[in-house]
């Protein structure tokens, strides 16, 4: 039978972001509102997320050359983008002439009406949501003009039905955001609402950490992606690079 998954899959966020900094800023001051110019999707790497780019990329290039992503899929988000290129530069994937492919559906979660807010602004400009969201349970909770987790499974389901159709036996690294690691750990182990809620309630997914999967052909009849690390970060504790973890720069609850 021909092997459905990939040998490996790497899950990596992005380096820590201009909209991250700003959003700790905001939240310092006590505003409603996070100052960043650009549209989400526009907000670059900080010089500190081109480090922890960097230094991930120089642990991949450590590896020998076939051991290395020979496919590299990304949000289409600026500072996803930047991630995957920067980990290319490095010499972190199989091939330097290597391009990758911006995927859409491993885009950030979106947040509608609560972008740009602050917890305090969400509370105080849309308690109703707040409200909703308490009720509900981040996992169900969509704001108006955004998606909830569910949402996103969704399209990721997609993802991964296209992972499973053409790079079977190949070598993948995705480049996503937080939302997008949590809800790919749900669906590649097979996890419930209270599984995935306990596992992002240990804390926040660090910028570059590393998420890994490994095909073991003896799982099941036909074989099973097996995590092998997750959220792992001692390629930037080696290279020097501070390791972060903030939320990405819409501020709303995840």
């Amino acid at each position: 039978m021909q092997q459905r998954w990939p040998d490996r899959i790497w899950i990596v966020r992005h380096g820590e972001s201009a909209g991250n900094v700003a959003r700790d800023a905001a939240h310092a001051a006590g505003h409603t509102h996070i100052d960043i110019a650009e549209r989400d999707v526009d907000v670059p790497l900080s010089p500190l997320g081109e480090r922890q780019a960097a230094a991930v990329g120089r642990w991949f290039s450590e590896k020998p050359a076939s051991e290395r992503p020979d496919v590299v899929l990304t949000s289409p988000y600026r500072r996803a983008e930047a991630t995957a290129r920067l980990i290319r530069e490095a010499g972190g994937v199989a091939d330097p002439l290597l391009g990758y492919v911006a995927d859409e559906r491993l885009r950030e979660k979106e947040f509608g009406v609560l972008d740009r807010l602050t917890r305090d602004g969400i509370t105080q400009l849309h308690p109703d949501q707040a409200e909703f969201r308490r009720l509900l349970g981040k996992f169900y909770h969509r704001p108006p003009g955004g998606e909830s987790w569910c949402d996103v499974i969704l399209r990721l389901r997609s993802a991964l039905d296209t992972v499973s159709l053409h790079y079977g036996g190949r070598r993948v690294l995705v480049v996503g955001h937080q939302v997008v690691v949590l809800c790919l750990r749900y669906l590649i182990e097979g996890l419930t609402e209270d599984e995935i809620l306990a596992i992002d309630r240990e804390g926040d997914v660090a910028n570059c950490a590393v998420t890994e999967y490994a095909f073991d052909p003896s799982r099941g009849s036909s074989g099973k992606l097996v995590l092998q690390r997750y959220n792992f970060v001692a390629p930037l504790t080696r290279a020097g690079a501070p390791v972060t973890a903030e939320p990405d720069a819409t501020g709303a609850p995840r």
